[in-house]
């Protein structure tokens, strides 16, 4: 058994390694075994290989056939893909979840995967800015009807459902204005009316909720963000209840090519060893952020589903059970001029695009994620010029709560 097939604890044929050439000049360019032995690497081995070969047409069969276990080509599966795999399966309380390369495409492969033309889906009006697109622009593009609607408003799920119907798609919390979906409503609706309900648990984690336990047909992660955890690895991860949906999410992806990384799967894995601690850690400096922020001048308005000020406070409680997440948004007085001079004034902090970083890392949603959308648009979900999302990071909590206020205080100006 070789190194791979114990580390994924998989049975696999024996095969006897070739004989050394004993030609010299064209030793180096053979391919060197694997060595093996009784001892196992404590970290995992990164296996970048694209092909991997095989005892001979009779194994090839048995390996596409499921009959045997073993990789062919990387487009396909690789190692370090299924290893991370197994790890955010166990997490999720999931089975055959796959790895994409990034978070959108398993949000693609979770839709494409499994919608055709004529079908319709019904999606959250508070969407990640690209899924936004994607329901606004790509599906009907392709034939694929859509609805967007409030996530928390049951009636008007239920009111949005056609004949044609196939899918949900929602965000447990939603981006940036950290708003809760009615998990319990939908899910309901789902099974009453024989929908797929896919969720987006990017935001909220498994260590915020499980879909699955409640009643979501399909799981989908971005983990680029909290799971790996140290911006440094662009992947995705999407899981079914029905062995029929994987089967037809995973051929889609790979024939589109979504494949991820193995470099990139070894950087998540190794992130996933810290998930929790770091979860916990900024999860309890948002809340205390989230407690600074509404007594600093200059602030309009705070966001934080633990707040008891927030509109789904008592959903997120129910159904969050206390896990109200790292992400706060607020609103500052002073429009784009104000946004400017707090970026100028928070020195320290990354502004960047993207949440889930060990470090706090604040966004400016007009400029970036929801940039494409009319401002009206942007109003209509409560994203001003003064509105930023703050990721908050694993920090000493007195630094970072000094670091933002002093900020926030030279943006008031």
């Amino acid at each position: 058994m070789t190194l791979w097939s114990r580390l994924l604890g998989r049975p696999e044929t024996p095969r006897a390694l070739p004989a050394p050439d004993p030609r010299p000049e064209t030793t180096s360019v053979r391919r060197t075994a694997w060595p093996d032995g009784t001892a196992r690497a404590l970290a995992t081995p990164i296996q970048p290989s694209v092909v991997y070969g095989s005892a001979g047409p009779d194994s090839l069969d048995a390996i596409y056939e499921g009959r045997e276990a073993g990789f062919t080509y990387a487009r396909e599966g690789h190692p370090n893909a299924d290893v991370l795999a197994r790890k955010i399966d166990a997490l999720e309380g999931a089975e055959g979840g796959l790895v994409t390369g990034s978070g959108m495409s398993a949000v693609t492969a979770a839709v494409l995967g499994v919608l055709k033309a004529g079908d319709h889906v019904i999606g959250a009006d508070r969407l990640y800015g690209r899924s936004q697109r994607m329901m606004a622009e790509d599906l009907p593009r392709l034939g694929i009807e859509t609805t967007q609607v409030d996530a928390g408003d049951a009636a008007a799920i239920e009111g949005a459902i056609r004949p044609e119907t196939r899918m949900i798609l929602i965000e447990v919390v939603s981006n940036p204005m950290l708003r809760v979906a009615d998990l319990t409503a939908a899910a309901r609706i789902a099974k009453a009316r024989g929908l797929l309900l896919a969720v987006d648990n990017t935001f909220t984690t498994p260590r915020g909720i499980r879909p699955f336990e409640h009643g979501a047909d399909i799981v989908i992660h971005s983990i680029t963000k909290l799971l790996a955890g140290h911006s440094d690895a662009t992947l995705g991860y999407v899981a079914a209840r029905d062995a029929d949906i994987r089967t037809r999410m995973r051929t889609f992806a790979v024939t589109l090519g979504l494949t991820p990384s193995p470099f990139d799967c070894w950087l998540a894995e190794r992130g996933l060893y810290s998930f929790e601690l770091r979860y916990d850690r900024a999860e309890a400096n948002a809340a205390r952020l989230a407690e600074r922020l509404p007594g600093l001048p200059g602030i309009r308005s705070v966001t934080y589903p633990g707040r008891r000020d927030h509109p789904d406070h008592a959903r997120a409680h129910a159904l969050l059970g206390g896990r109200f997440g790292n992400m706060v948004t607020f609103t500052l007085e002073g429009g784009r001029e104000a946004a400017n001079r707090l970026v100028a004034a928070a020195e320290h902090i990354a502004f960047a695009p993207t949440l889930g970083d060990v470090s706090t890392t604040i966004s400016h949603p007009a400029t970036s994620s929801h940039r494409a959308m009319s401002p009206e648009a942007r109003a209509a979900l409560g994203i001003e010029e003064g509105t930023f999302r703050v990721s908050v990071g694993i920090e000493p909590e007195d630094l970072l709560l000094a670091e933002i206020e002093a900020a926030v205080r030279a943006a008031s100006g």
